[in-house]
């Protein structure tokens, strides 16, 4: 099975104490979604918390950018640590931490006071997004795994939609602090609720290797490196369109930033609605064929936004997000079932294949945000931006079609367990 699968190091994990499904499910979207969640319910508040602590609002976007780095620090310490030390106790350790920094959020009395609790929170909060990964590697077979993902994304997606909106309603209603009494009320029940219902689903490992050992044999199978790059370049599509999208329709277009913020949206439910096919899909189609089927798709939506670009038509936003929506759908399939080929190709260190991958996808993601801005702040026409999307369209499908290798039998958990048991047999 793409030439990584041998004897098997673990012992899969005792589910008779795991919560029913929709339990399962909610508990997996709750410790996915904290941390994005939290971070774009402050941004429509940015401006009057630069006004109450007199600084300027590039210094007040500290709070945002310093907290993806929170994210991505989170990811790379947080996987290989749950891998060591087991699920449960990293995530609540984990989202314990956010507790205490979002109430420090609230107590802030200082910009700088704030933007380090931020990043701490971050540090905290996504320990949910990397475990979360992990635990659906320990408890779901290879084909289940990017249903679950695209489930838990799908459900996430609507929440996620929606906290822009709640952060700005709060703010008018209650001040910018009430954002954090949410927050911290959110995250403690989280905790809370983790800690009664979530049993540890870590595999029992029978013999060592460790991190060192778990690193080595990731970073030396192509498959997993495949299937990362697949993952990681996918998301940097959207880190693009989302830095280079706001200059474009607004200076670029004329158009209002609340009208930007509508069209935005669009793509948002396209990648919702790809999740969902995702799900509906997975069960009858390979992990594979649904990756070739996204990134076909991706690179067809992406050159009809280069073609647009080029004849000057999608200088309207009907068009510029009409096509970007093809590419968000597609995105949807590539990001879901290359995340599950990563993690499953070492099940025991699913933990740090699922941190590492986290934290080149936003550690990239931060600077090819800042190059899109760049892209759509510094042209007078799309075609930059979209030029530079559809090139890494192409070096996303580059990935699966030079990196991991081919398939050449379906290899069945069950036909797994089958050949440990004539191996040990004759032994």
């Amino acid at each position: 099975m793409h030439g990584v699968v041998g004897r098997p190091t673990d012992t899969a994990p005792d589910t008779t104490s795991a919560p029913p499904p929709r339990i399962m499910l909610l508990l997996l979207v709750a410790m996915t979604g904290v941390a994005p969640i939290s971070l774009y319910m402050l941004v429509p508040a940015l401006p009057v918390v630069a006004t109450t602590f007199g600084r300027d609002i590039s210094i007040a976007q500290m709070t945002v950018s310093l907290y993806m780095v929170g994210i991505a620090c989170s990811q790379i310490i947080m996987g290989p640590l749950s891998d060591k030390f087991g699920r449960r106790p990293v995530l609540l350790t984990g989202l314990s931490l956010m507790v205490v920094a979002s109430a420090g959020c609230m107590f802030a009395e200082t910009l700088p006071q704030l933007i380090a609790a931020r990043f701490f929170q971050a540090l905290g909060g996504a320990t949910g997004m990397v475990v979360s990964r992990a635990i659906i590697r320990d408890l779901y077979s290879r084909d289940r795994i990017s249903t679950m993902i695209s489930l838990v994304i799908a459900v996430m997606m609507i929440a996620q939609m929606l906290s822009p909106l709640t952060g700005g309603l709060l703010e008018i209603a209650f001040g910018w602090r009430s954002i954090f009494y949410l927050i911290t009320a959110a995250s403690l029940v989280i905790t809370v609720t983790i800690a009664l219902a979530l049993p540890e689903t870590r595999r029992v490992r029978a013999s060592g290797g460790g991190f060192r050992g778990d690193v080595g044999s990731l970073l030396t199978s192509r498959a997993f490196i495949g299937y990362m790059l697949c993952q990681v370049l996918a998301s940097q599509i959207i880190f693009a369109f989302a830095g280079g999208g706001p200059y474009i329709v607004v200076t670029q277009m004329g158009r209002s930033s609340a009208e930007y913020g509508a069209w935005f949206a669009t793509t948002g439910f396209a990648y919702l609605v790809g999740n969902l096919f995702c799900v509906r899909y997975a069960a009858r189609h390979s992990l594979e064929k649904l990756i070739w089927f996204g990134l076909a798709l991706q690179l067809g939506g992406s050159t009809l936004n280069l073609i647009w670009s080029i004849t000057g038509t999608n200088q309207a936003p009907s068009f510029l997000f009409g096509s970007q929506m093809i590419v968000m759908l597609a995105n949807a399939f590539v990001m879901s079932n290359s995340a599950a080929g990563a993690i499953s190709v070492r099940p025991e260190a699913a933990g740090t294949a699922s941190g590492a991958m986290g934290f080149l996808q936003m550690g990239i993601g931060s600077l090819v945000s800042q190059f899109g801005a760049y892209l759509g702040g510094h042209s007078t026409t799309t075609l930059p931006l979209t030029s530079a999307i559809l090139v890494i369209s192409i070096a996303c499908a580059s990935t699966m079609a030079f990196i991991v290798p081919r398939r050449t039998i379906v290899v069945s958990e069950a036909l797994i367990e089958q050949a440990e048991e004539e191996e040990s047999g004759m032994l």
